[in-house]
């Protein structure tokens, strides 16, 4: 029978603070098979936990991070933004899906060392657009790649090539049986973003995709349980 991947997008962000240590607990104790993490990287080369730019949103900071020493973050959060390599650790032998916002070559190379430093390049796949897959494919050629796509239109075949993709990586309001049958027939898994109604998530379990990330996590588990 095919298995779903459950991925937990940000841990568990309608419980717990999204991309912190108790969200991605929390995400796991409620059945993710891996979680998806946003990492950016500080002023002094410290890869951490955020999705944004600055810490403003969920910390109430406007700084941003790129100007901020790692010291200098944990001191503003109280030690609520961790860093890469502590979630590696408190996800345990768990799946890590790294999204990579705002990554430039130089802050590709230190993720990926940081991913190689904690012994997790088994575990860790990473999901961003073309260019910055590209960074990561020249930083870790082995790395296990989902290239995410927003369009309909294919991504072309020099891409394919020169990425390897092992998945196709689709917003979920674009995902259609035709769409599910070609990436299936090309040779890759699909994955999908971020589906958080039980209504989207049984379409794209009857459409056959392989993963789903979701703000739900609980959500998802119940249904494919089912």
């Amino acid at each position: 029978m095919r298995t779903v991947t459950a991925v937990a997008h940000r841990g568990d962000p309608y419980r717990v603070r999204e991309n912190t240590l108790p969200s991605l607990r929390s995400a796991l104790e409620r059945g993710a098979d891996a979680v998806e993490v946003d990492v950016r990287v500080t002023r002094d080369a410290v890869p951490v936990l955020l999705h944004d730019a600055t810490l403003e949103r969920l910390w109430q900071h406007e700084r941003p991070l790129s100007a901020l020493s790692y010291d200098e973050v944990r001191g503003l959060t109280e030690g609520g933004v961790p860093t890469l390599a502590d979630a590696l650790e408190a996800c345990g032998d768990a799946r890590v899906m790294i999204d990579l916002p705002g990554a430039d070559a130089r802050s590709v190379r230190t993720i990926v060392g940081a991913v190689a430093d904690c012994g997790a390049q088994e575990r860790v796949y990473y999901c961003a657009g073309a260019q910055t897959l590209l960074k990561v494919r020249a930083a870790a050629p082995a790395a296990e790649l989902a290239l995410t796509w927003t369009t309909l239109a294919p991504p072309r075949a020099g891409v394919l090539a020169a990425l390897a993709p092992r998945w196709l990586n689709y917003r979920f309001s674009l995902i259609t049986r035709d769409l599910a049958a070609k990436v299936h027939h090309d040779g890759y898994l699909l994955s999908t973003w971020t589906p958080d109604t039980k209504r989207s998530m049984r379409r794209l379990l009857d459409l056959g995709v392989d993963s789903i990330t979701t703000n739900r996590i609980d959500v998802l588990t119940s249904l494919r349980g089912a």
